[in-house]
C-alpha cells in the first residue's frame, strides 16, 4: 500500500475494514464504557463534580453510575477487568453498567508499577474488595436507616439495595445522599467466597467491544491539539554519544519542519534517554524518511567492541573459574570429588518485542508538563521527566493508555522522557514514536547468560552435592558504576530458593561487565536459571537411571515449609517483595503441579520413536508451575509440537479466562526463548533489529494443543503474568533428549538438530 502524507490512520483503516462486510463483535459493553474511551481519546478525564467517592479507587454518582479508577497498567492482562469484577462483586452492582478509569501516575494509588506479577496480589484484590464492601456497607446502612430495619437484613445486587422481607428495594442512586454523610467503617465485612457470583468465574474482558471496534486507545494512538511527530535517531552502541550531525538532507523532506539533538546521558543511564538526533515532522512516515537521510558521527564508547561470540567465551571463562561464593551449605567442594555430572548452558540476550514498540505524547507548558503513554509504571515515568526537565514532580501528570504489550519493557520511560523534552524544547506538543528497528536495537535487553552446574549422586540417585556457577550481567548495571557481577535479588530467582534437598550447596558468581542496557523481562533471571537447573535435573535423573518425574518428586524430599534461614545463603534471600511467613517455599506445592501436569499429559505413556516428553518444575512470583512437552522430531532435524500442558498454582485464580490466556502466551514465549529468539551484538550493536532476523515462534512451529490446567490451592495469592514462562524451555529441551539422545543446552536450538 502507497503511503503518503495523508495516509489513513489506523483507527480509520479499521473503519474502513468493517465496511467491507466482516465485522467480529464478541461479548457486551455499556455506552458508558464507549464515553469513557471518547474522554481517553480526547484527553478528558475529569471527574464529574459532586460524586461521592468512598474510596480513591471508587466513585458512585447522585445517579447511581458507579466509576472504578484503575491504577495499574493494562497490557492484555486483563486487570482492569480483574479489578471491575471485584469491586462489582463486593459491591454488588451491574458489572455491565461500570465505567472504568484509568488513573494516572500519583502517590496517592500506592504502587502503580504493573511489574512483577503484582497488580492482582498486591494491587488489586484486597485493596479492591476493600473499596467494594466499604461502599457497600454504606449504601445498606443507608437504606436500612431509611427503612427502620436492621443493617443485617438488606442486601445489594445489580446496583439496588433490597430488603427480602419487605419487599423494598432502592437504586445505589437513592442512598448516595446519606451515604455520604456516614462515618467510614474501619473494618468492612468482606463477602464469603460461597457468595461471589463474578470473582473465580468466567467474565468478559471489560475492554474488549473496545478492543474490537478499534476504540481502544493505545500510547500509539495518542494524540494531542497541534501535535507534531518525533522519530528519533539513538546512539547505535550504548554510551556512544552525538559529536557532529547533518540535517540538511533530512530538512528537504516534505513535512520534516525540525532537526533537534536530544543530550545523552552517559552510562549507567536508568530510565534516561540515551540521546541522539530527533527529526520533528508532521507525520511520522515523513519523520522516518528525514531520519534515514541525516549524517550523524558518533562518538567512540567502551563498548564499541561488543561482539556477543567473543563475550560467550568470556563468561565460558568466568564460571569454569572459582567465583564470589554466594550460598555455602555444608561443603560441596570436598563432597564433589567422587564421580560427578557436570554441564554448561547458555541463553543470550532477549528482547521484549512487544507488538506496539514505545510511543509517547508530552506537552509542556511553562513548569507544568502533561504526558499520555503506553507505560507501565506511569509514578517512575513523572520522577524521570520531573529529573530530565528539572520540574516538580506534582507539576508532571502522566496519564496512561491501554499497552499493546509490554514484558518489562515500557516500565523504563526514557520515551516518555524524549516526548516532554522535546515539547519544551519546541513548544508544541510532540508525540514520540519508536519504530521496530528502535525497539529491538537499542533498548533494554534482558540479560545474556552463562551457568556451569556440578552434582554427585549416591548409589539411590540422591544428590549429595551441587555447585553452580553463574556469570550474568546485572541489572544494577543500569543504575551504577561497577555493578559486575549477578545480583542477590537475581540469584533469588530460582537459584538462592531452590528447593531440592541436598546436603551440600555451593553457589558462586563470576564477574560479567554489562556492555548494553540490562533491563528486566518477563519472568527476569528466571528465564535462564530455570532452563539450567531443570535441565540439569533431567541431565542427573536420566544419569541415574530414573524416570525424569520421579527423580524431581525424590528430590524434593518430603512434604515441608523449607527453612529459608538455612539454606547456606550468605545474605537473606528475598521473595518477590512478600515475607517468606506469608508466602513459604513449600515442597508439597511443587509436588502437585508436577502430579497435576505428569497426569493430563500422560506422562509414561510409550510414544513411536523420534517423539519425546519433557517435563520441568519451577516457581516464581510466588506461584508454582509444572510443563510438560511433547516434541516430535524428523531424521532431518525439524521438531514439531503436537502439545504442551502447564499446570499453574497461584493460590486463587480470580479471572481463570486471563490465567489461561497469560499461561498459553507465556509458553508461546518461552518456546521463542527456546527455539528462535536471540539478540546478538557485533561491533556495540544490535545484529536484529526486525523480526525477520529477531524471529518469534510462528504459527507452524507453534503447539498444536496447549492446555492449561489450574490448581486452586487456597494457598496464599502468587502472581500470574511471568511465573508461565520459566519451565517451558527447559521441559522442551528435555523433550527434545527424550524423543534424540540429543542435550541441547545452548538456546535457542536454531538448526542445531539439522547439524548434528
Amino acid at each position: 500500500m502507497a503511503t503518503t502524507e495523508k495516509s489513513l490512520e489506523r483507527r480509520d483503516f479499521l473503519s474502513k475494514l468493517a465496511q467491507t462486510g466482516l465485522v467480529i463483535a464478541i461479548g457486551t459493553t455499556s455506552v458508558r464504557r464507549l464515553e469513557a474511551a471518547d474522554r481517553l481519546s480526547r484527553g478528558l478525564l475529569a471527574s464529574p463534580d459532586g460524586a461521592w467517592q468512598p474510596s480513591v479507587y471508587l466513585r458512585i454518582a447522585d445517579d447511581g453510575a458507579v466509576t472504578i479508577i484503575c491504577h495499574r497498567s493494562e497490557m492484555g492482562q486483563g486487570i482492569r477487568t480483574g479489578m471491575a469484577m471485584v469491586i462489582a462483586d463486593e459491591l454488588g452492582c451491574d458489572y455491565n453498567a461500570i465505567t472504568l478509569e484509568q488513573g494516572l501516575g500519583d502517590n496517592k494509588y500506592g504502587s502503580q508499577n504493573t511489574d512483577g506479577s503484582t497488580s492482582m496480589r498486591n494491587g488489586a484484590y484486597d485493596t479492591m474488595r476493600l473499596a467494594g464492601a466499604t461502599a457497600r456497607v454504606l449504601l445498606e446502612a443507608s437504606a436500612a436507616a431509611e427503612w427502620g430495619v436492621d443493617a443485617s437484613s438488606v442486601s445489594t445486587k445489580n446496583g439496588v439495595v433490597s430488603h427480602a422481607a419487605s419487599g423494598r428495594s432502592l437504586p445505589f442512586g437513592k442512598l448516595v445522599a446519606r451515604a455520604r454523610t456516614l462515618p467510614v467503617p474501619a473494618k468492612p465485612a468482606l463477602k464469603s467466597e460461597s457468595q461471589f457470583t463474578m470473582i473465580g468465574k468466567m467474565v468478559p474482558g471489560i475492554d474488549l467491544m473496545n478492543v474490537l471496534t478499534g476504540k481502544a486507545i493505545y500510547g500509539q494512538d495518542a494524540k494531542m491539539p497541534g501535535m507534531k511527530i518525533a522519530v528519533i535517531l539513538h546512539p547505535p552502541v550504548y554510551g556512544s554519544k552525538v559529536e557532529s550531525f547533518d540535517a540538511s538532507a533530512a530538512l528537504k523532506v516534505k513535512g520534516v519542519e525540525q532537526v533537534i539533538e536530544i543530550p545523552g546521558t552517559p552510562p549507567p543511564s536508568a530510565f534516561f534517554p540515551l540521546g541522539g538526533v530527533a527529526v520533528i515532522a508532521s507525520s511520522t512516515w515523513a519523520a522516518i524518511q528525514g531520519r534515514e537521510k541525516l549524517k550523524v558521527k558518533w562518538s567512540a564508547s567502551p563498548n564499541d567492541s561488543y561482539d556477543s561470540v567473543a563475550y560467550r567465551k568470556e563468561l565460558e571463562g568466568s564460571v569454569r573459574a572459582e567465583g564470589k561464593t554466594v550460598r555455602n551449605l555444608g561443603d560441596a567442594p570436598a563432597a564433589l570429588g567422587g564421580k560427578k555430572v557436570e554441564a554448561e548452558y547458555y541463553a543470550p540476550h532477549l528482547a521484549h518485542a512487544p507488538m506496539e514498540p514505545p510511543a509517547a505524547v508530552a506537552s509542556v507548558k511553562g513548569d507544568k508538563c502533561e504526558a499520555w503513554a503506553c507505560t507501565q509504571n506511569p509514578q517512575a515515568a513523572r520522577d524521570t521527566i520531573a529529573g530530565y526537565l528539572k520540574l516538580k514532580p506534582e507539576n508532571v501528570d502522566v496519564h496512561v493508555t491501554l499497552l499493546g504489550g509490554a514484558f518489562g519493557r515500557k516500565s523504563k520511560p526514557d520515551y516518555v522522557v524524549e516526548a516532554a523534552f522535546l515539547s519544551q524544547k519546541i513548544g508544541t506538543p510532540v508525540k514520540v514514536v519508536w519504530t521496530r528497528e528502535d525497539d529491538l536495537g537499542v533498548g533494554y535487553p534482558h540479560t545474556v547468560s552463562m551457568q556451569r552446574l556440578e552434582a554427585t549422586m549416591d548409589a539411590g540417585g540422591k544428590i549429595t552435592a551441587w555447585r553452580h556457577r553463574i556469570a550474568s550481567p546485572p541489572i544494577p548495571s543500569i543504575f551504577a558504576p561497577g555493578q559486575e557481577y549477578h545480583s542477590d535479588d537475581e540469584l533469588a530467582l530460582g537459584v538462592l530458593d531452590m528447593p531440592y534437598e541436598i546436603p551440600n550447596v555451593r553457589v558462586e558468581v563470576g564477574k560479567a561487565p554489562a556492555h548494553v542496557r540490562i533491563g528486566w523481562f518477563r519472568s527476569v533471571s528466571n528465564v535462564p536459571q530455570a532452563f539450567a537447573i531443570a535441565s540439569f535435573m533431567d541431565e542427573l535423573a536420566h544419569a541415574a537411571g530414573k524416570d525424569p518425574l520421579e527423580f524431581l518428586m525424590q528430590s524434593l524430599g518430603p512434604d515441608r515449609i523449607l527453612d529459608m534461614n538455612a539454606t547456606g545463603a550468605l545474605k537473606p534471600v528475598g521473595n518477590y517483595g512478600a515475607k517468606w511467613e506469608d508466602h513459604p517455599n513449600d515442597t508439597s506445592r511443587h509436588k502437585r503441579v508436577l502430579q497435576a501436569v505428569a497426569r493430563e499429559a500422560g506422562w509414561g505413556r510409550k510414544l513411536p520413536k523420534g517423539e519425546g516428553l519433557g517435563i520441568a518444575v519451577h516457581r516464581s512470583f510466588l506461584t508454582y508451575v509444572a510443563s510438560v512437552v511433547h516434541v516430535k522430531v524428523s531424521p532431518k532435524g525439524k521438531v514439531t509440537i503436537p502439545r504442551v500442558d502447564i499446570a499453574m498454582d497461584c493460590g486463587y485464580a480470580v479471572h481463570p479466562d486471563r490465567v489461561r490466556s497469560q499461561c498459553e502466551g507465556a509458553v508461546i514465549m518461552s518456546l521463542s526463548n527456546a527455539m528462535t529468539s536471540e539478540l546478538s551484538f557485533k561491533n556495540g550493536r544490535a545484529v536484529q533489529t526486525n523480526f525477520n532476523a529477531y524471529k518469534v515462534v510462528r504459527m507452524a512451529q507453534a503447539p498444536r494443543v496447549i492446555k492449561v490446567h489450574i490448581i486452586n490451592s487456597g494457598g496464599p495469592m502468587g502472581g500470574v503474568g511471568e511465573p508461565g514462562v520459566p519451565p517451558v524451555a527447559p521441559a522442551f529441551a528435555n523433550a527434545i533428549f527424550a524423543a534424540t539422545g540429543k542435550r541441547l543446552r545452548t538456546l535457542p536450538i536454531g538448526d542445531q538438530l539439522a547439524k548434528a
